[in-house]
């Protein structure tokens, strides 16, 4: 099984910036078993990308659904940490679709990256909360999304987070970062600007 893929954005940010970009993905929202993956959505759900287009094949979708499975077993930390060692991605997107469901299954992550300590992972997440309580290791850049059910928690000041917008201009005029072409540029490796803008597409 493919843990580590690449999507059209993904494929194009590695091509463009240079380095190996890699992105692992769950069933965006709920699993086929009807499992919520998204337990902190909230506006996102009605114009989630990840429940559309390619992600929604019927040869891509049961891809997703073993990932997930994979996600609830103890192997998962073995099986991503062989994935790695073949792939040997620089930067990996954890959640093109899907988010951390669970602190047991965020922990999992936590451990692939501080045995992958020369690998750089950034998520994108609704689960602030979660995140505000963990220790992250430096190679773990995580960017709030501002669409969820805990966007309050969310300091617009201090926190990294997404703003989605309607235009390029509008979003400049903010003071935000356009990532909307690469992916890569939503990261503090990337970007020093804690205030990340996607134009709504």
């Amino acid at each position: 099984m493919n843990l580590l893929t690449q999507n059209s954005k993904i494929k194009k940010t590695s091509k463009k910036l240079e380095v190996r970009l890699f992105n692992f993905g769950i069933p965006a929202y709920k699993s086929a078993s009807g499992k919520i993956t998204c337990p902190f959505a909230g506006d996102c759900v009605k114009f989630c990308y990840a429940k559309k287009g390619a992600y929604v094949w019927s040869n891509v979708k049961p891809a997703f659904e073993k990932r997930y499975e994979l996600t609830k077993t103890d192997d998962f930390v073995d099986k991503m940490n062989e994935e790695i060692a073949k792939k040997k991605p620089d930067y990996v997107r954890v959640h093109d679709s899907g988010d951390y469901y669970s602190r047991a299954y965020l922990d999992k992550w936590l451990d692939v990256a501080k045995q992958n300590p020369n690998v750089r992972f950034y998520s994108y997440t609704n689960s602030v909360d979660m995140l505000k309580n963990a220790a992250l290791p430096s190679n773990y850049d995580i960017i709030f999304s501002d669409s969820g059910k805990q966007k309050h928690l969310i300091d617009e000041q201090n926190d990294r987070h997404t703003k989605i917008f309607h235009s390029h201009d509008e979003l400049i005029s903010a003071g935000y970062v356009d990532s909307s072409e690469y992916d890569l540029m939503a990261t503090k490796w990337y970007n020093s600007n804690n205030k990340i803008g996607l134009i709504f597409h």
